[in-house]
């Protein structure tokens, strides 16, 4: 059975389904536990086409999660599966990528089926204005965190700092959960890399250094400032390895920062020659309405890292940055996913042919001006924002962000928390229209249901 995009709509009986289930039930024998969010289960041979997909009990769901982010372009997109057809089948798809080579037969650069030397190709060109001109390949949005300050610690040579912000994820690695300031589960006693010091993220996206009251800036300026100020500060900037941030936070609440803050990160990371590391993971590749989160603000980052809708991690920096010694940097299989650096730079790909930066940006507006003009009257709503296709409400209490979220998947619309309290929505770069009304009514129709 074929779904129709431009007449489908949720349709639940109730969420979880017997079948549904028993498949839950089935997977936790084996499972170790995790972050399960509800008990849908995707039917894999089931119609779904865009946001629509349908569960194992026949329910169609609104998908406004994209697999948080890992999905860009929703179920079974002719955007890029059209062209994935032309690709035959072979085993290995994954290889020992960062010690072999691999091609599709045709010509360097002009690969008509594109691996992971394609997809690296893209990636410099998606990056050239920052001046980014290497790439190392990894399978995760952690890794490529991982690998990104792996080379500003060796870059810095000898460098024994980092510094992140408030609210920070950076992944769930050893080292990444050093960064991390999101929640203290994610850290709470594990080891971590010594040197590391947090400061407050900016929470109001048109705040100035006068206006501010999210403690980065004070009467006596910058808290960056004062901590990497030569004379007066408490580290000394030449041993700063890095500055890590994600230009638009994603666990930590969809929080959206200033442009004065975006200013003083340029600045400092200028003056005193810190690396920035831009934590591109949620916020990268379209889904703000540019390519990069980075792109709305002043700073040039050093060294991206990426992944989810790139379908692959990648760590991709100025060529000095990265450490010249062989086996310094390495992986059995970074760069060796044949079919998932294949559905990247198709993604890539189709997010400029299709022009969905300019769709998320439409979209986008049209999604949050719904939002506010529809949440207006509920006193339990404190806020909705976003920035191109990252979406957010951030509710009153954090029960009450559950309960909206578990009434809207019984009205059929899929969504994720993040932050303390907040809701937070990722549709498909290429949502319509029709497909932001239908969901936003969804959602509106689940607050009324709870207040």
């Amino acid at each position: 059975m074929i779904m129709d995009r431009e007449t489908a709509t949720p349709s639940v009986d109730g969420i979880p389904g017997e079948r549904a289930q028993q498949w839950v039930e089935h997977h936790h024998r084996t499972a170790a536990p995790s972050t399960y969010v509800y008990e849908f289960v995707w039917d894999l041979s089931g119609p779904a086409v865009g946001p629509f997909c349908t569960d194992v009990d026949g329910n169609v769901l609104l998908d406004f999660t994209s697999h948080v982010a890992a999905s860009p372009l929703g179920y079974n997109n002719p955007k890029v599966m059209d062209r994935l057809r032309e690709f035959e089948l072979v085993d290995p798809l994954k290889i020992a990528g960062q010690d072999f080579y691999v091609s599709g037969g045709d010509e360097p650069g002009s690969d008509s089926l594109p691996g992971p030397t394609g997809l690296m190709d893209r990636l410099v060109e998606a990056t050239s204005e920052y001046g980014l001109s290497t790439v190392f390949l990894s399978n995760s949005g952690a890794e490529a965190v991982e690998n990104a300050i792996k080379i500003a610690y060796d870059h810095s040579d000898g460098g024994q700092y980092g510094i992140t912000f408030d609210g920070a994820f950076h992944g769930r690695t050893l080292g990444t959960l050093s960064l991390n300031r999101s929640k203290s589960v994610h850290r709470r006693h594990y080891p971590e890399i010594s040197g590391i010091h947090a400061l407050p993220f900016c929470t109001d996206q048109g705040c100035t250094p006068e206006t501010c009251g999210c403690g980065f800036f004070t009467e006596h300026g910058s808290q960056l400032d004062r901590m990497v100020d030569p004379e007066q500060g408490y580290l000394d900037p030449d041993e700063v390895a890095y500055i890590i941030l994600e230009p638009v936070q994603g666990e930590g609440g969809y929080r959206i920062p200033s442009q004065a803050f975006g200013d003083k990160i340029a600045t400092i990371a200028d003056d005193h020659d810190i690396t920035l590391i831009a934590d591109e993971i949620q916020s990268g590749l379209g889904r703000t309405g540019k390519l990069w989160g980075s792109d709305h603000y002043s700073f040039e980052p050093d060294v991206i890292a990426a992944a989810k809708a790139l379908r692959v991690g990648a760590t991709i920096g100025r060529e000095e940055v990265f450490p010249d010694e062989t086996n310094r940097l390495s992986s059995t299989w970074g760069a060796g996913d044949i079919l998932a650096s294949l559905q990247g730079a198709l993604t890539i790909d189709a997010i400029h042919d299709h022009n969905l930066m300019a769709n998320a940006t439409a979209r986008g507006r049209q999604c949050l001006e719904l939002l506010v003009d529809g949440l207006a009257d509920y006193d339990c709503v404190v806020e909705s924002r976003g920035l191109g296709l990252m979406l957010a409400v951030e509710f009153d209490t954090k029960a009450r962000r559950n309960a909206v979220q578990k009434a809207a998947l019984q009205r059929g619309l899929l969504t994720l928390g993040c932050g303390h309290s907040v809701l937070r929505l990722l549709p498909p770069l290429d949502v319509t229209e029709r497909e932001i009304e239908l969901a936003v009514e969804l959602l509106i129709t689940a607050v009324d249901d709870v207040v």
